[in-house]
């Protein structure tokens, strides 16, 4: 049962301040702010569904979605995240990125938000502390800044003669921070090499971005971590074959679509930590009480057939890093 049905149920009623007046309802509402497409929301839902289930709530049996849907336009996540509010959900749930956190914590400091984003949760603002997070803010963070330094110097290991690399990241998305930005072009000087940083928050933005690389001579490319360049995945494997360009990603779906590799976080892992966190929280308990969550177990996952297209020679030892091989 949908958005539909439920306001058929409650009528006009205001916001629940609280999760034990959601639950004096037959079945409280998870509200879910996303930044992206439908598509890769939907793929976030199958763990998520699965832990909730595992604790107790099955969507449409004892517990409602509703979901607001940012079809990458960020400016509209404020007023998703009022809609949501007005709809009157027991938890938010944001599954995508620190700018949909932070449009749920702008909208109430009642309702329990439950995030998943690979931005520093404290350095964003989003929570006071990873042990005592403070206030209606908790969830999981799959360490994007530690994440990326890792997946450059891989990449710098498998093209050791590369020199200039470019940095794709969504400027619309604020945890693409200067101070952040600078880590990554620090981490890569240390590296010997020469990070341009390319920003692209449209389709048309990121084929622009790749039609420069071979006046610029960038080697190797890193996409940022960003639920947007999630939905563009199939266009920036395409792009990377078309220029050549070996290309490093941070999630395992782009190296199944054909990318070169992928280095991240367990990312099915968080959803369902997600899914968890939820289902503890609709039973009573408070975001405050609940840590959050960081990401313990990578994967390093590389696709055999783009390395052979591209003419790179992966060495034995790399190969031995890898958990996953595609062929």
């Amino acid at each position: 049962m949908r958005r539909r049905d439920f306001i058929t149920l409650v009528g006009g009623a205001a916001a629940w301040p609280t999760v034990a007046g959601a639950q004096r309802s037959a079945s409280p509402l998870i509200g879910f702010l996303y930044s992206s497409s439908s598509e890769s929301f939907r793929e976030f839902l199958n763990p998520f569904r699965t832990a909730l289930a595992e604790v107790g709530f099955t969507e449409g049996r004892n517990v409602l979605f509703e979901d607001q849907i940012g079809e990458d336009h960020f400016e509209h996540l404020p007023r998703l995240a009022d809609a949501l509010v007005h709809h009157g959900v027991a938890v938010i749930v944001t599954a995508s990125n620190a700018p949909a956190a932070a449009a749920a914590k702008a909208a109430t400091r009642a309702i329990p938000i439950v995030f998943m984003m690979g931005a520093d949760p404290v350095a964003t603002g989003i929570v006071d502390g990873l042990a005592r997070p403070g206030g209606n803010v908790t969830g999981f963070t799959y360490l994007a800044a530690e994440v990326t330094q890792k997946r450059l110097a891989m990449l710098r290991e498998l093209m050791p003669v590369a020199t200039i690399m470019a940095f794709l990241v969504n400027p619309s998305n604020f945890a693409f921070s200067d101070a952040f930005l600078k880590q990554q072009v620090e981490a890569a000087r240390h590296l010997g090499v020469s990070l341009l940083i390319r920003n692209a928050s449209s389709p048309a933005e990121i084929e622009r971005v790749f039609a420069t690389f071979p006046q610029q001579q960038v080697s190797a490319l890193l996409v940022g971590p960003d639920a947007f360049f999630v939905g563009q995945r199939d266009q920036l494997v395409a792009l990377a074959a078309r220029y050549r360009i070996p290309t490093s990603y941070f999630r395992r779906e782009f190296a199944q679509a054909g990318g070169l590799m992928s280095y991240a976080a367990d990312v099915v892992e968080g959803e369902r930590q997600v899914g968890a966190y939820v289902g503890r929280i609709l039973k009573g308990e408070r975001p405050n009480d609940l840590p959050v969550l960081q990401a313990t177990k990578f994967e390093l996952v590389i696709n055999l057939t783009t390395a052979k297209a591209l003419g790179l020679a992966i060495p034995a030892s790399f190969l031995s890093l890898a958990d996953e091989l595609l062929e």
